[in-house]
């Protein structure tokens, strides 16, 4: 009974509610403040660019809002800047000026380092030159001597006379008597040597002749075998005289005038490298 009770009072009770809901009065909405004369009108744009395009086309101020758009999806502001700071009193939200960006300095790039294990150029080709004729092996020493280092590998060669008529001796001093230069001849059979014979008159008396050669190389050879003997022959020319040249391989930065300049010498001619070797 009690329950039938309370359920009748809560149905008078929603339906008293419910009456008094729909028969309510609407509340009166208070004026917008007025806007302030010269002062863009700062709103809202729900949307993106299209928005802000759309709110541009139906504002009714006089005058026209800006828009910045950022170039990230970000919703546009549109606002124009005051001619006048706004008063103390205005409702209006002031809207800060857009920076412009500072031009960034380029810098510019090294140039590219060479790349590590790229074969370098192939270096010149060596240069060999003959400087010359010097009247005997003394000048050619000496030219030698001056030219320093602009000539490396350097030798000294003798080219014979025109006519063929140079000769050059191998002897071993003369003998105090003629018994003294054959027991020296035993010796010198003794070493291995040949090709020998005693001088019997004129000014080499005693005199033990080794060889007689066209060219000073060939004298040159024997007279080391000879040394190596033990004994000390001298050479001896006769005849014309041959002509001595000076040749070698020209340093990296000599070059020909130059060394021969240097040297003394009349003449140069080019020379293959291979022939000093």
């Amino acid at each position: 009974m009690l329950t039938r009770a309370l359920i009748v009072v809560l149905a008078i009770l929603n339906l008293g509610v419910a009456t008094w809901w729909l028969l309510r009065d609407e509340p009166a909405r208070a004026p917008l403040p007025p806007h302030p004369t010269g002062v863009a009108e700062l709103r809202w744009l729900p949307g993106g660019t299209d928005a802000a395009v759309a709110a541009q086309a139906s504002a009714a101020a006089p005058t026209e809002a800006l828009v910045e758009r950022e170039a990230a999806p970000a919703t546009a502001v549109a606002a124009a800047p005051a001619p006048a700071p706004a008063p103390a009193a205005s409702a209006s939200k002031s809207v800060e000026p857009v920076k412009t960006p500072e031009p960034v300095a380029t810098i510019a790039k090294p140039a590219p380092e060479p790349v590590a294990g790229k074969p370098a150029a192939p270096a010149a080709p060596p240069r060999c030159l003959a400087l010359g004729p010097f009247a005997d092996r003394a000048a050619a020493t000496a030219a030698q001597s001056r030219a320093g280092n602009l000539l490396g590998q350097v030798r000294l060669r003798e080219q014979p006379a025109a006519s063929g008529s140079a000769r050059y001796r191998v002897l071993l001093p003369a003998a105090a008597s003629r018994d003294d230069a054959q027991a020296t001849v035993k010796r010198i059979v003794a070493a291995g040597l040949s090709d020998y014979y005693i001088i019997s008159q004129g000014e080499g008396t005693n005199a033990i002749a080794l060889g007689q050669y066209r060219n000073r190389e060939g004298a040159e050879r024997r007279m080391a075998a000879v040394q190596a003997a033990g004994f000390q022959p001298r050479l001896v020319a006769s005849g014309d005289a041959g002509q001595w040249w000076l040749e070698g391989q020209l340093g990296a930065a000599a070059e020909p005038a130059q060394a021969q300049q240097r040297s003394g010498a009349a003449q140069q001619r080019s020379l293959e490298c291979t022939r000093l070797r």
